[in-house]
């Protein structure tokens, strides 16, 4: 039995996302936003992409032109972000593990390597996490 189609043809929905390296760009944010879903893209760099491409920072993904989406795609790839700057990032760290410098150490100890202060902050990364104490009283003394 053959099914016939039928004369109204359903329209299709296609759901234009915007990619970038594989990261796809949230379609309901401002680009000045959005492009921040990209590691090693902050918002000083977004503005500067798309002030260089020409197009307002208030605009979303899903409003672009082909043209503009492929402009603003060839200046991110001037750029060194994603994989590339995690993968030198973290040769950097091993270089100073290393040559056992102090940020070296203090990265192998996962303790903060720039000189913050480490008995009162950073607890979570050390592990120490502690609750903070009210009064010592529970709810139930207080009359």
């Amino acid at each position: 039995m053959q099914v016939k189609p039928s004369s109204q043809a359903t329209p299709r929905i296609i759901n234009k996302f915007m990619r970038i390296l594989g990261i796809t760009i949230p379609e309901n944010k401002r680009l000045e936003i959005a492009l921040t879903t990209l590691y090693g893209i902050g918002r000083p760099r977004a503005l500067y992409i798309l002030n260089k491409a020409k197009v307002d920072a208030g605009m979303k993904s899903k409003d672009l032109t082909v043209d503009q989406e492929n402009e603003i795609r060839k200046i991110i790839e001037g750029f060194r972000i994603e994989g590339d700057l995690k993968r030198e990032v973290a040769q950097n760290i091993k270089r100073l593990k290393d040559i056992k410098a102090y940020r070296g150490s203090r990265h192998a100890r996962r303790l903060p390597a720039r000189g913050q202060r480490t008995k009162t902050n950073s607890r979570t990364v050390r592990g120490n996490v502690r609750k903070t104490m009210g009064s010592g009283r529970k709810k139930e003394d207080k009359k």
